[in-house]
């Protein structure tokens, strides 16, 4: 997708599910997902994600990184037309089934962790984070992209909670971080009813920044940092503003999490039934696309 220049040496590590890369021209530091058969957040996914920010706090806080300084942390997928498609269905079915509450509590958790890491920008002031998004976020895909103080997203990109199909709730910020954006009776809407929203919908409503023309991200990617640099003092007091009058407690977040996960012991077999059937469309629509991610991933 975006050719890397260099990727920071300190970091440097071999990750299962995301990919690392450094830009030295604009110091942008890059986390690609790449979750494998369907691009969703797995346990995996997320331990590496989790890895990577405490590797890159770490290195910030012993100044290992003055030889290579990182502006922009960059959460981006290198999967072709998906962002990422949202939680681990299929193990949450298992955990249900299972009645493995402690298991299910620990993902919740550690999604927590990984995303509150990414709205907190890993506790460094310097750093601005910036979603990628090069196609379908649903549920979690839609709240990992609103962690972050951008959203660059390409034309025609999809954003969804799905999760009332199986008479859920999407419990890993949505509201949380949507609320700090827009209305929180807009917010009930997109939850409730399920409806996808266009990038370029979402451009109107103010929740994503900047739309990216097809196989042109790179480019939109430098002049949004461009813009961005041209009134940083400005967009830095904002978001200092925004952040003094409406601070987000990472408790907050987990305690929406703990009634996720006590939620999702009460689903009937219908629900649960249901929330397979999505697995298997997950599935199918992934074996189509097969053939063009091949492509792209070999470009």
């Amino acid at each position: 997708m975006l050719a890397p220049t260099q990727t920071i040496e300190i970091i440097e590590h071999g990750y299962k599910t995301l990919n690392i890369n450094y830009q030295e021209d604009i110091k942008a530091q890059f986390f690609a997902m790449d979750p494998g058969e369907i691009p969703c957040f797995s346990q995996q996914l997320l331990r590496d994600i989790d890895s990577f920010q405490k590797r890159l706090t770490n290195q910030f806080s012993m100044n290992k990184l003055a030889h290579q300084p990182v502006d922009y942390l960059i959460f981006t997928s290198d999967v072709a037309e998906v962002f990422n498609l949202g939680g681990d269905l299929a193990f949450f079915v298992d955990c249900i089934k299972n009645n493995d509450r402690e298991t299910l509590s620990k993902y919740a958790r550690l999604s927590i962790d990984v995303l509150y890491s990414n709205y907190n920008n890993l506790g460094m002031n310097d750093i601005t984070t910036i979603s990628l998004v090069n196609g379908t976020a649903l549920g979690a895909g839609f709240e990992a992209a609103l962690s972050s103080d951008y959203i660059i997203a390409v034309e025609g990109s999809e954003f969804k909670f799905p999760e009332v199909v199986f008479n859920m709730f999407p419990g890993m910020g949505a509201y949380s971080f949507l609320s700090r954006r827009i209305a929180p009776a807009a917010v009930e809407k997109m939850i409730v009813n399920a409806e996808g929203y266009t990038a370029e919908q979402l451009y109107e409503m103010g929740i994503v920044d900047m739309i990216a023309e097809k196989d042109r991200l790179d480019e939109a990617l430098r002049q949004f940092i461009r813009r961005l640099k041209k009134s940083n003092i400005t967009r830095k007091a904002v978001m200092n503003m925004r952040n003094r009058v409406m601070p987000l407690q990472k408790q907050e977040l987990n305690d929406i999490a703990d009634h996720w996960v006590d939620s999702a012991f009460s689903l009937s077999n219908r629900d649960i039934n249901a929330m397979s059937r999505l697995v298997r469309a997950q599935s199918r629509m992934m074996a189509s696309q097969q053939p063009s991610v091949k492509e792209s991933l070999s470009a």
